[in-house]
């Protein structure tokens, strides 16, 4: 028996449709009490900022989020007996913002993108909340180190990745999966996938914030670059349409950046099974190098990726509307 719905945070490992001769598997994160790979790191920064004497009984707890790690902080608080403050995009979806809320947290809403809800909630640590910094707190990509890379070494049964492909929003699961499978495997390729409309990492100009839960518009320094090989750029378009694919064909409900993940991590596979160039563009962050056994790989393919949370996170938005006609 376990002692707190924290104790019960882990997921499958599930090999998905793949390119012949390859093998794709997806970390299905929405197999989490929140119901997203933010209840990682979550449960992590709280523990962290207890041990350091920073968050203490009584104390509010504040943080921007797209909605996931706020969903998995509300969680990690109801829990733990503190009161979380969530602030994000208004335009982020309603099924986030509902969930907040019935785990017993507050929300402030403010238009703009990530970057206006950090201000706000930079506001509110300075009235006395305790802010957790997703994107600057090691315990994040700490916890995936930890625990999501831990778990894919067990579950992947003896076996050797030839790449892990992962979107990047706070860059601590590409970061902290990462360094543990490198640590394994260290001819492997790390990946990364960002929205080809925000795509900071090649080299373009912050833009529109369309994608949920991925491409901030920044580069966050809980990415570590030095781990990547590369980035893929996915439309927003072809993400959506490969959930819609993933929950029709194989029964997996996804939100848009694992549908992006998925996308890549099949391009992946399909070139490395080919012997082609798998087409990674360069890191347009300073500090990058490619490695030159980046691509390399040694009999059947295998690629690794992560499926961020549930597709029923994103109903209100129309991203499966396209199923059945029904958009109510």
């Amino acid at each position: 028996m376990d002692d707190s719905v924290l104790d019960t945070i882990g997921s499958p490992l599930v090999r998905v449709s793949s390119p012949p001769g390859t093998t794709v598997a997806a970390k299905l994160e929405s197999r989490n009490p929140g119901g997203s790979a933010k209840d990682r790191p979550a449960r992590a920064m709280v523990r962290a900022a207890e041990a350091a004497g920073e968050l203490e009984p009584g104390d509010a707890i504040v943080e921007p989020t797209s909605g996931n790690t706020g969903v998995g902080i509300a969680v990690a608080g109801a829990a733990k007996g503190y009161d979380v403050h969530i602030v994000m995009p208004a335009s982020k979806s309603r099924e986030r913002r509902r969930l907040i809320r019935a785990y017993g947290a507050e929300i402030d809403l403010v238009e703009g993108d990530i970057t206006a809800a950090r201000e706000r909630a930079d506001e509110l640590e300075s009235r006395g909340m305790v802010q957790l910094s997703q994107f600057d707190n090691a315990a994040n990509p700490d916890a995936h180190y930890e625990t999501t890379g831990e778990e894919m070494l067990d579950q992947l049964d003896g076996r050797t990745p030839d790449a892990l492909v992962c979107g990047v929003g706070t860059g601590g699961t590409i970061t902290g999966v990462g360094r543990r499978l490198r640590e394994a495997f260290p001819e492997m390729d790390v990946v990364a996938v960002e929205p080809a409309a925000n795509a900071v990492l090649s080299g373009d100009e912050p833009s529109e914030d369309a994608f949920q839960g991925m491409g901030p518009g920044f580069v966050s320094p809980n990415l570590d670059t030095g781990l990547l090989d590369g980035v893929l750029r996915v439309e927003l378009a072809d993400a959506e349409a490969e959930c819609r694919r993933l929950a029709r064909e194989e029964g997996i409900l996804v939100g848009q950046s694992s549908g992006a993940s998925n996308l890549a991590a099949r391009r992946v596979a399909a070139s490395l099974a080919d012997g082609d160039d798998p087409g990674y563009r360069p890191v347009a962050v300073d500090g990058w190098e490619s490695r030159p056994d980046a691509g390399a790989t040694n009999g059947e393919p295998v690629v690794v990726t992560v499926y961020w949370d549930s597709g029923e996170r994103y109903m209100s938005t129309g991203l499966f509307a396209a199923n059945d006609g029904d958009e109510s």
